[in-house]
């Protein structure tokens, strides 16, 4: 579905933050880019929904398609209308609005049809239903997450791509925000490409692993091989009796990847 083929994004014509990423996302499957702060994995979700023309950023080199077809440097709104919709970090939302509203908002790309995906949004997300009156910024950290993709849900997504879902939230809220997404690939078809620091969240979900160091990607496999190399359990699952060092500090930017999908 979605094919990133070694692109470089730079901001303000002088800053490269991405160097030569490429990665493919299989239609109707989850799949998951994982690192350390500030390692590019933001970026490239925005390099994929055109966010970053909007921070005077731009793909220099590469091409991203999406269905077959190319775009990258396009606005996010054209973006947006192919399918490809993104729920940001952060949980943007409009806080004055109330919570059925903010979700009529997400449903100004296809308003056709708006009521039949409300009730998709309340049936995967009843307590959503129960707070519709609600002003968003009233709501708990984890119910807004939920908002924000309810909101997304209401674009009719394509590929829908998550960025730092868990951030902030409680462990109790992040697992059952996790147990949704899957409920929402397995049964309702959405392809997912999710971005999180925490791995072991995302490596459990997802079917297929990138990960990412300072800009590029040194290792991607299937997860469940992801999982038991020894670096990312070093790394990034905190199996370690030194504690967390940089991915980096001991291995090559070589791509390696080890593995078949």
């Amino acid at each position: 579905m979605l094919s990133v083929n070694n692109i470089e994004v730079m901001f303000w014509g002088t800053i490269l933050v991405l160097k030569g990423i490429s990665l493919i996302v299989p239609p109707g499957r989850i799949t998951a880019i994982v690192g350390a702060n500030g390692a590019g994995k933001t970026t490239t979700l925005k390099a994929i929904s055109g966010l970053i023309k909007l921070e005077r950023g731009e793909v220099t080199r590469g091409t991203i398609e999406f269905e077959g077809e190319r775009i990258e440097n396009r606005f996010p709104e054209e973006i947006a209308r192919r399918g490809i919709i993104m729920v940001r970090e952060g949980r943007r939302l409009f806080e004055e609005l109330g919570v059925e509203e903010n979700l009529l908002v997400g449903a100004s790309l296809h308003p056709r049809g708006a009521r039949e995906r409300l009730d998709l949004v309340y049936h995967y997300f009843p307590r959503l239903k129960e707070r519709r009156h609600i002003r968003a910024g009233y709501l708990s950290g984890g119910e807004q997450q939920m908002l924000a993709i309810g909101c997304a849900l209401m674009a009719r997504p394509k590929l829908l791509l998550l960025d730092e879902p868990s951030l902030g939230l409680a462990p109790l809220f992040a697992r059952e925000i996790f147990a949704l997404i899957r409920r929402l690939n397995e049964e309702e078809g959405i392809t997912i490409l999710i971005v999180e620091q925490n791995a072991r969240m995302a490596l459990e979900l997802a079917s297929y692993g990138y990960v990412m160091e300072t800009g590029k990607i040194v290792l991607d496999g299937p997860t469940e091989k992801l999982r038991e190399d020894a670096d990312v359990r070093e790394f990034y699952l905190g199996i370690s009796k030194e504690g967390r060092r940089r991915f980096n500090e001991i291995k090559s930017y070589k791509r390696r990847k080890r593995w078949l999908a």
